[in-house]
């Protein structure tokens, strides 16, 4: 078996899942500190989806389509916390994050 294809979550306390809700306005998980190099992410419904530092997800970003999960590389940044920021396509819904080792 490939381990690069192993999704390994990190499961101390920092490094909680959390969701947030998003609408035509998007919804931002609050962040996490620095160190996990992806994150794994689930739409309720089709979203835009950004991950980094400070960011606003918009419908130029990523799409994720509903109930798919989708592994999303954390850019590098300055050393701040990072966040997952989701926005609709048609339909509100609910965005799941949980950082990755890998």
């Amino acid at each position: 078996m490939q381990l690069e294809n192993l999704v390994v979550p990190l499961n101390d306390a920092g490094f909680a899942a959390q969701t947030a809700a998003y609408t035509g306005t998007a919804g931002t998980c609050t962040g996490w500190k620095p160190g996990p190099r992806a994150v794994w992410v689930v739409c309720t419904t089709a979203a835009y989806v950004r991950v980094g530092e400070s960011v606003t997800a918009t419908t130029a970003d990523l799409y994720c389509p509903a109930n798919t999960a989708v592994r999303v590389a954390v850019p590098d940044g300055t050393g701040s916390t990072w966040t997952v920021s989701a926005i609709q396509v048609a339909a509100g819904g609910s965005v799941y994050a949980k950082p990755l080792q890998h």
